[in-house]
């Protein structure tokens, strides 16, 4: 029986695919991530199961939803008094992630599994799983940054912890040549998440604001609501809305959505370095061939697209996210773009699994992407893909239309909708036709999916209403 191969997941923080160059963008530069897609599966059009933090990465290690795997508690479980306590290590005693995770399963059939990076997730990683990790406590700094490994006693490593946390994916890879037993690293870079001001000089100046091509639906010169506060919170995050440090409440000259973007450029491409330092170790380890690598990110990010900002909306700034696949064995060759598929970060444990030639189990919501991989389909059954949001309510993304539907409660759909796109006429949600009379065929079709997906997908806790919790 062959061996199975090894699987690494890299996932950035709140990386928008709009701004990676096999997606299109003229100035960002991310030639390793090109790299990547060079040589395996470019979806075209991907989006995250719930556009924030915690809910998403608890999502993805489960193939679950949010509403399932976190009982709908989107960012932060510890908040009182309107306080959210940052920063936080996970709770012990699994409160999350009650069923059989992606790393489990593979624990169960001999792998070796590593966590390294941002973690944010509310269980920690020893009780899912992984046999060693190295997670930081703050879930967004660049500097001064406390790890523990494995559980051990605080450290703070000099320098940047993105360039820290590189170094250790380079450790463990070339630990791994002539392993035995297949491995799988989870690999969380935290950029381009804020705080953008907590970088290296190169990477802040990187791009030129002037040079920065915005998307069609952000007003550089338009009113940001409350724009300087959140501004700062993408400079300093926490260091800002929480420790309120004199530093961070002075915004540079001129600072607005084109330097915010010209930063978050910079950011992408300090993302891009790490994974290229990955993808090298993996070569220089020779383990190219023999691993699987997916890469993707948690969420988008709205960057001033509609006036609005961060994420835990329905549009596509928040939603849409990267996800390319290389499988192992096969040589680089021609890129292959899937486009008629709306995939999810739901399905992310369903795939890797198959290709790791085991059976998702029953709990999963997720379906498996690999007959796209392999070339024998273009679109699953099921070419649509649902969204939760923890204040925004829940979609539906097709390859064509986008549909949502607002909350009257913690849990109950409301009668209308709130959101519908026709993103053929309208790529950029300038028209919401929700706004208009009767709902045409589609819409009701699309409603029907959301209203069907609501009722046969259960919570965790039955009888307990899901927080959206606080998002930053």
């Amino acid at each position: 029986m062959p061996r199975p191969p090894n699987i690494v997941i890299c996932q950035a923080d709140q990386l928008r695919a709009f701004e990676v160059g096999c997606y299109g963008h003229p100035v960002v530069r991310t030639p390793n991530i090109d790299r990547l897609a060079a040589g395996g599966t470019r979806f075209e059009t991907a989006i995250t199961s719930f556009p924030v933090c915690m809910a998403a990465r608890s999502a993805l290690l489960s193939g679950q939803y949010a509403r399932r795997c976190t009982n709908g508690v989107a960012n932060f479980a510890h908040v009182s008094e309107g306080h959210v306590d940052m920063p936080e290590y996970p709770a012990h005693g699994r409160p999350h992630l009650p069923d059989p995770t992606l790393p489990e399963i593979l624990a169960e059939h001999g792998y070796h599994n590593a966590a390294i990076g941002k973690w944010h997730i509310h269980t920690w990683p020893h009780d899912v799983g992984f046999h060693e990790y190295l997670i930081p406590r703050v879930h967004h700094c660049h500097t001064g940054q406390s790890y523990t490994r494995n559980g051990g006693p605080e450290f703070v490593p000099p320098g940047y912890s993105v360039d820290f946390e590189a170094a250790e994916v380079e450790r463990f890879l070339a630990d791994r040549r002539g392993a035995a037993e297949p491995f799988f690293l989870y690999y969380n870079i935290s950029p381009p998440h804020c705080p953008l001001a907590d970088a290296p000089e190169r990477v802040r100046a990187m791009y030129d604001p002037a040079a920065m091509v915005l998307r069609p639906n952000a007003d550089p010169d338009g009113p940001l609501p409350n724009g300087e506060y959140h501004l700062r919170v993408y400079r300093w995050d926490f260091r800002f809305y929480n420790h309120h440090l004199p530093h961070t409440e002075t915004l540079p000259a001129g600072y607005g959505l084109r330097e915010l973007y010209a930063e978050y450029a910079g950011m992408t491409t300090w993302a891009d370095e790490c994974v290229g330092r990955m993808l090298d170790a993996l070569h220089s380890a020779g383990l190219e061939e023999q691993t699987v690598v997916l890469l993707t990110s948690d969420h988008g990010d709205n960057l001033g697209s509609h006036g609005r900002v961060q994420k835990d909306t329905l549009d596509e700034e928040s939603i849409r996210v990267p996800l390319v696949v290389r499988c192992a064995g096969r040589p680089a060759r021609a890129p292959r773009v899937a486009s008629g598929h709306v995939a999810s970060t739901i399905d992310v444990m369903p795939t890797l699994l198959e290709l790791a030639g085991l059976e998702p189990p029953a709990h999963v919501h997720g379906s498996s992407l690999a007959p796209i991989l392999r070339g024998e389909r273009e679109a699953l059954e099921r070419p649509h893909a649902f969204v939760e949001t923890g204040g925004d309510g829940v979609g539906v993304r097709t390859p064509t239309h986008l549909y949502g539907l607002p909350r009257t409660n913690r849990r109950d759909l409301a009668e209308r909708p709130h959101r519908f796109h026709d993103l053929r006429a309208d790529p950029y949600q300038l028209r919401n036709l929700a706004r208009g009379g009767e709902q045409d065929e589609t819409a009701r079709a699309l409603d029907a999916l959301v209203r069907a997906w609501d009722a046969r997908t259960p919570w965790m806790h039955r009888d307990e209403g899901g927080s959206p919790g606080t998002v930053r």
